[in-house]
């Protein structure tokens, strides 16, 4: 029988197991996507960044369930030791998010619509209005960057926005959610599972300011845009965990994805904010006051419930005898791994 272990190693250790099976899952997406290197070299550019985007996606709805499976062979015995849950299969538990049925398809679809035109619609709009500056750094960091299709005639744009948005919606819930938010409350408590994938997701927006196209802007834009895809990941990961549903994520962050390339295409051809406002945000967001009014009382419901989930998170986990001084220490310990596994993950994923 193994001794009595203090509440900090138990804390430390559960975030190592956790850290090991994400190095692993990391690196064979990474060799998976050495297959996007030699298409590149062989498509036109603008052909090629639609495509790239379509093979990551699918490129990480097979690969982390299939190292998953690797990892769950090959810690099997060290998993045991920490996995605070039963845990038969965690390939099958990542690909069951996913799973849509007849009964279940109705709710799914209406927290899709609620997730986009409460939260994803109301803070894009907000934010361009308030600080309209950010639709500039967007525009320079995405578009300036990374994707030449908003360059070409409208046709281009439109047919690469039709798989571009699906494709990075797919590949960020399935990466985040589905398997570091969804995953890591096997090892640890839910609510830290929540933050740590929240603030890796944040990162991955932020690290926007380290990129040659946002060199010399001010720093307040990328801190708006983390604090964002921040609060938007906690939002998102709570969901899952609770629901297990991944699909009204996806579903809402790819309808997003297309106004927000949208109002960013406006912009670089020469439209005024203004025009997206009175014909595209401005209807969105009455859409949304309705749906608000019509679901209130389940909104009210779920509120209710997540709020009292994320308090949980700053009190003691009586599981684990925790102190004051061990629930600060396990608060920085989440941030200090979501920050390492992003630098993993920018190295091998992104």
């Amino acid at each position: 029988m193994r001794g009595y272990e203090t509440p900090l190693k138990t804390i430390l250790r559960q975030r190592l197991y956790y850290l090991l099976e994400v190095l692993i899952i990391f690196l064979g997406i990474f060799i998976f996507m050495l297959i996007t290197i030699s298409l590149s070299f062989i498509i036109d550019r603008v052909i090629f960044e639609p495509l790239y985007y379509l093979v990551k996606a699918a490129i990480i709805i097979t690969a982390i369930p299939l190292f998953l499976y690797l990892a769950n062979f090959l810690m099997e015995k060290q998993r045991k030791k920490i996995i605070l849950k039963e845990d038969i299969s965690p390939s099958k538990n990542f690909l069951n998010l996913f799973k849509i049925t007849k009964k279940n398809f109705k709710f799914q679809l209406l927290y899709g619509l609620l997730l986009l035109f409460l939260i994803f619609i109301p803070l894009d709009f907000f934010t361009y209005f308030l600080a309209p500056d950010t639709l500039i750094y967007h525009s320079t960091v995405l578009v300036f960057g990374y994707n030449s299709y908003f360059f070409g005639n409208y046709v281009i744009f439109v047919s690469s926005i039709i798989f571009v948005p699906l494709s990075v919606a797919i590949y960020e819930e399935s990466l985040t959610r589905g398997f570091l938010a969804n995953r890591g409350s096997d090892y640890f408590n839910k609510m830290s599972a929540v933050i740590l994938s929240s603030f890796f997701f944040g990162l991955g927006h932020f690290v926007f300011i380290f990129t040659i196209p946002s060199l010399g802007l001010p720093i307040i834009f990328p801190t708006i845009w983390f604090l964002q895809t921040f609060l938007v990941g906690i939002i998102l990961a709570m969901i899952v965990q609770r629901r297990h549903w991944i699909f009204p994520g996806i579903f809402a962050h790819t309808l997003n994805n297309v106004i927000t390339s949208h109002t960013i295409w406006n912009y670089i051809n020469g439209t005024d904010f203004s025009f997206m406002t009175m014909y595209v945000y401005l209807p969105l967001l009455i859409i949304g006051i309705i749906l608000f009014i019509w679901q209130f009382s389940r909104i009210k419901e779920s509120l209710s419930i997540g709020f009292k989930e994320f308090k949980t998170y700053f009190a003691r986990d009586k599981r684990l005898k925790e102190s004051s001084s061990h629930v600060i220490i396990r608060i920085m310990l989440d941030f200090l791994f979501g920050l390492i596994i992003f630098l993993i993950g920018y190295v091998t994923v992104f």
